[in-house]
């Protein structure tokens, strides 16, 4: 659990400080849940420019609680979390500088959205918290505010975690967990997770993940591997201490996140996983007469392929479902699965597409239609699906042909501006298996809208 928070002060000598407000919410690594906001009476008078700062003054704080009031509170909403802030060194030192003058030791592990943004933002020119929520298109209501900032943080604290790719952030606090000695069930565990879409990852007890998976209902997933016979499970249920998760609403992103993840961690019970999946790629080849053939055939990685299956059966599928909607000839069109085996399919309709009733020309431009719709080459494209929650969208940005992340957005300026876009964007590998994990589910997908810029 975070305890991310934002605290205005009096301003004046170090150490000397007051708090003036304070804000905390309670967030569990996916959504908030607690929040105390409350402004405090400092005993002491505010600076004048702390005054115009954040518009608090002291006639606002004559009747607001003393410290010693809201001591409690904050105790019980920091208590076993991890402090996050922006500069969280500046609020933690006032924290325990108020808590010592009441004869209590406060002490906390800390994270400080500043340098996790050094980090995993590089290329922003500034990490101050007003400019990097504009960069990035959250909304921020209150600014210099502890309930506007602390939330500005909690939002920009979700994309950092997103776009922490090798979980450091989630080891390091699995590993204060270990440090309480509490090692909860495999039942415990199950409990914890929720029936959504997304990946999850199961750690042993040094907090390293072991394996990573995707489903479309995460807890059932899991429940497989902890009830499951095979010698993969019992070794999950043997070293498992704990399973984390990201919710992601779209399964496209989730299939994308497992993939990147697994390359990136290697998990130890993912050895299978680590290799493609995509075993067969169609491919064009002109025959001696100048039609283009359709071909399935083993990847090759040196020929240049149109999209990729992850079975023999899958491709056979998508040969029928091609040659009838793009009216081509299925006897100019193989399953090649190895050089010495090779299956020909023929239909008795050939919707004017065999020899002689077409020219090459006319027959290669009904092939080059379809290479044309399902190749992201030179393209500029952002794929919309569902999100994590009912207000918020994924995007997916593919720009000249490339693949470069993925995001998620709840307002309208984060999608149609491409450089906030690209601020947001968790960034990935585009490579082989990405193209096709895309590929293959827009050919499947209904629901996924796709935006050309």
């Amino acid at each position: 659990m975070y305890a991310i928070l934002d605290i205005e002060t009096t301003g004046g000598q170090f150490n000397e400080e007051g708090i003036t407000e304070i804000a905390i919410y309670k967030f569990d690594g996916h959504e908030v849940v607690d929040q105390f906001i409350s402004l405090v009476n400092p005993e002491i008078p505010i600076q004048p420019f702390v005054v115009k700062l954040t518009g608090i003054n002291n006639e606002m704080l004559r009747s607001a609680p003393k410290f010693f009031e809201v001591a409690k509170r904050i105790i019980e909403m920091t208590n076993d979390c991890v402090i996050v802030a922006h500069n969280a060194s500046f609020d933690y030192r006032i924290l325990r500088t108020e808590f010592r003058r009441l004869g209590y030791d406060f002490e906390a592990r800390t994270l400080c959205t500043v340098e996790l943004s050094k980090k995993l933002l590089p290329e922003q020119p500034s990490h101050s918290l007003g400019k990097l929520v504009r960069a990035l298109g959250i909304p921020m209501a209150d600014r210099h505010r502890a309930s506007g900032d602390a939330l500005a943080t909690v939002k920009l604290f979700k994309i950092l975690l997103e776009k922490d790719l090798e979980k450091e952030i989630v080891k390091d606090f699995i590993k204060l967990e270990i440090e309480k000695g509490i090692a909860p069930k495999l039942l415990d565990i199950i409990s914890n997770l929720p029936a959504k879409t997304g990946t999850y990852y199961i750690h042993n007890e040094k907090g390293n993940l072991i394996y990573i998976g995707k489903s479309l209902n995460i807890k059932k997933r899991v429940n497989q591997h902890f009830t499951g016979t095979t010698t993969k499970c019992k070794k999950i249920q043997a070293e498992v201490f704990t399973v984390t998760y990201d919710e992601t609403g779209s399964e496209l992103i989730a299939l994308l996140k497992e993939s990147e993840e697994i390359k990136i961690n290697k998990p130890i019970h993912n050895r299978a996983q680590r290799k493609s999946i995509f075993q067969l790629a169609l491919y064009a080849e002109k025959d001696e007469k100048g039609y283009l053939n359709l071909k399935l055939q083993k990847a090759d990685g040196r020929k240049k392929e149109i999209t990729s299956f992850t079975s023999l059966q899958e491709g056979k599928n998508a040969l029928f479902r091609i040659t009838t909607t793009y009216h081509l000839c299925q006897k100019l069109t193989g399953l090649y699965v190895s050089k010495t085996n090779c299956f020909q399919y023929t239909i008795k309709e050939c919707d004017g597409a065999c020899i002689g009733q077409i020219t090459p020309e006319e027959y290669n431009t009904r092939v080059q239609g379809f290479i044309d719709k399902n190749s992201f080459e030179n393209q500029n494209m952002v794929l919309i699906d569902k999100g994590r929650t009912i207000n918020e969208r994924s995007a997916i940005l593919i720009e000249n042909g490339i693949y470069r992340g993925y995001a998620f957005y709840d307002l309208n300026c984060q999608i149609h501006n491409i450089e906030i876009l690209k601020n947001i964007i968790i960034p990935m590998q585009n490579n082989r298996d990405t193209k096709n994990i895309i590929q293959s589910h827009v050919r499947k997908s209904k629901t996924l809208k796709i935006i050309n810029f």
